[in-house]
């Protein structure tokens, strides 16, 4: 007789007993499942301890920096007309500068023709150089590059120039401009200065004559073409700087003080007084930013590793020796010394002290007179590593974070620590459920033979108590 569904064949409530049985070989899997909670917990604490170290790190690094304390601060008592800034290495330094003129291109125009109308045929030779025109008559020197030569066809509107000069690029630009008495051309140097400054010259076509109604050439042909409209030099910059002299062919003094650019934008009528200093608002924004990088890892250490006695409940890294001894170790730094000679040895020294729970706090006060010696300051924080002594405290908690960091150091060896648990953990799980499934398959073997068995003593059973009745009939 087949046995249809498991229980029958005993009347016993299989599944149950077999459920019951599973779900007690698998009681160790909620402790194993807690602990890799935990384990998830303490990775994900530890990325973000790593992250936060990293911070730490690229603070300390920028306050090892020579760059981060040879910045220069640069005020002008007019910056609206004159301007600067840091270039390069400079040096602590105040200045008078007055303006007497700024920079500009050379500019002409022709005389109004109707709209797109031809003006002859020829050849436009365009030559830079440069314009003595203070007195007359304006005298041209050529410069070094040669001649450019545009090619004018009779038919050609103002346009049609204008286009041909811009694709030359040949250190002019060419546009048109319209207005009630027709279009006109306006030739304009593409730099500013005496130097960039050019002469156009006309070889006419017979055929088509006209076009040296676009020549400039005031030194052989005064008041021909539009040498006989109004003319805009070029001219440079000029300025004085603390009384002397001082020339640019555009607005801006690149090279006049070394590590610095000036830029000029108005004529001043009054001297315009510039000051040059260290930049300690700088230098302090790198301070406090290394204090709030620090201020981080501390919070997330303390909080990790604490106990909170009134709602019992232990921070994930309570009792990690691993976070404990970093947070030991970063509070040391902390108050260690610079070494050398400086007059600033600690942080305390600057106005950064140590708070309950291990927080820094920056006295503004002392920071800001600490910054009145960067030369000091920086010392405390960027002294080289000598042998014997670490170095300025900067560099130490460099070459902390650095070590913590690498490939080999403490914060992957941790990580690869707790993976390695992770995956226990895994494996452990895993056994759990492979020895749960041996025992539901063995309980269900035996249950289903128990079912066979006892379904057929029931068989024989009924078919004993069908004889016996047949019997007890006879024999009455």
């Amino acid at each position: 007789m087949a046995i249809s569904s498991i229980g029958i064949g005993s009347g016993l409530d299989v599944n149950s007993i077999v459920s019951q049985m599973v779900a007690l070989e698998k009681r160790p899997l909620a402790q194993l499942q807690t602990q890799a909670s935990s384990i998830q917990t303490r990775v994900s604490t530890y990325s973000q301890i790593k992250s936060l170290m990293s911070t730490l790190g690229d603070a300390a690094a920028k306050l090892t920096r020579d760059g981060s304390w040879n910045g220069m601060a640069i005020t002008s008592s007019n910056s609206e007309a004159v301007s600067a800034t840091v270039t390069g290495i400079a040096s602590a330094t105040t200045m008078g500068i007055s303006v007497q003129q700024l920079a500009r291109a050379q500019s002409v125009a022709s005389t109004a023709v109707p709209k797109d109308t031809a003006v002859g045929g020829g050849t436009l030779t365009i030559q830079l150089g440069s314009w003595l025109h203070t007195t007359p008559p304006p005298q041209f020197t050529p410069g070094t590059d040669s001649p450019l030569a545009i090619t004018v066809g009779a038919t050609d509107s103002l346009t049609t120039i204008a286009a041909k000069i811009n694709d030359a690029n040949g250190g002019v630009t060419a546009t048109v401009m319209r207005d009630a008495t027709g279009e006109r051309l306006l030739v304009r140097s593409s730099k500013t200065g005496e130097e960039s400054g050019f002469r156009i010259q006309v070889a006419e076509d017979p055929g088509s004559p006209g076009l040296s109604a676009l020549s400039f050439d005031p030194q052989n042909a005064p008041g021909a073409g539009m040498a006989g409209n109004t003319v805009q030099y070029g001219q440079n910059a000029q300025a004085k700087l603390n009384g002397i002299d001082i020339s640019s062919p555009t607005n801006t003094f690149a090279e006049t003080i070394p590590g610095l650019s000036i830029t000029v934008s108005k004529v001043t009528a009054d001297e315009v007084n510039m000051r040059v200093a260290p930049d300690t608002a700088a230098m302090k924004k790198n301070i406090q930013d290394f204090v709030a990088a620090y201020n981080a890892v501390n919070d997330l250490l303390s909080t990790s590793t604490s106990y909170d006695a009134e709602t019992k409940v232990a921070g994930v890294l309570q009792g990690d020796s691993t976070a404990v001894g970093l947070q030991g170790a970063l509070r040391m730094l902390t108050m260690g010394s610079a070494g050398g000679t400086g007059a600033l040895q600690r942080l305390a020294d600057a106005g950064i002290a140590m708070e309950r729970g291990g927080k820094l706090a920056v006295d503004n006060t002392k920071l800001d007179a600490a910054l009145k010696d960067p030369a000091s300051l920086k010392a405390l924080f960027a002294n080289p590593a000598t042998a014997g002594e670490g170095g300025g405290l900067a560099v130490q908690f460099k070459s902390f974070t650095s070590g913590l960091l690498a490939l080999d150091g403490l914060m992957n060896n941790k990580a690869d620590a707790l993976s390695a648990a992770a995956k226990r953990n895994t494996a452990e799980q895993d056994k759990v459920n492979d020895r749960a499934a041996l025992v539901e398959k063995r309980l269900r073997a035996q249950y289903t033979a128990l079912d066979t068995k006892m379904a057929s003593l029931t068989s024989l059973s009924s078919y004993i108590s069908q004889q016996v009745a047949s019997w007890n009939k006879s024999s009455g």
